[in-house]
């Protein structure tokens, strides 16, 4: 019994180490599988929240004007996180400039956004949302960048910015 007490306390003591020596990857993890879980808040409870902008952006599907954001001008780590819940939804590692104007990115945070379509002009587009709060972010289109080829193409205003230094704000729902 005392030899595998030990093999475990070494183990264990040995993984510490490992663990100390090793880089993390994210800067902002969510650690709990709830932060992920869709909030029953109606929209208009938002109002009171967030901008009369950003509540048209988000909760009406709205868009804001090319060029408007002060977004597209953030060249420092961090992560964008969803204007309403809070929610990470992309790191700085994944933006670009498209030239369209609007913040881009070619790849979300796993499992943050859900798409639906979106046939409010003459063509079909993929519309894409936060997962916790259904905050419409912006549009997923197929010309993006390597390595996936897509472009997130998000509003400003349904986005928060937080450099990697600073910690990230709690969820709020």
């Amino acid at each position: 019994m005392q030899r595998r007490q030990f093999i475990f306390h070494t183990s264990a003591l040995a993984g510490v180490f490992l663990m100390a020596g090793s880089k993390v990857i994210m800067a902002h993890p969510i650690n709990k599988s709830l932060d992920l879980a869709p909030l029953d808040k109606p929209h208009n409870e938002w109002k009171n929240l967030i901008s009369k902008q950003a509540f048209h952006i988000l909760f009406e599907e709205g868009t804001e004007r090319p060029d408007s954001s002060s977004l597209n001008n953030v060249k420092v780590d961090g992560t964008f996180i969803c204007a309403a819940c809070y929610l990470p939804l992309f790191e700085f590692e994944t933006k670009y400039d498209s030239g369209t104007g609007w913040p881009s990115f070619y790849q979300p945070i796993k499992g943050r956004i859900e798409t639906k379509l979106d046939l409010k002009l003459v063509w079909p587009r993929t519309e894409y949302h936060c997962i916790r709060c259904m905050g419409h972010q912006g549009h997923v289109f197929e010309d993006g960048p390597e390595p996936t080829g897509l472009r997130y193409c998000n509003n400003g205003l349904a986005l928060k910015f937080i450099p990697a230094n600073k910690a990230l704000p709690d969820l709020r729902g």
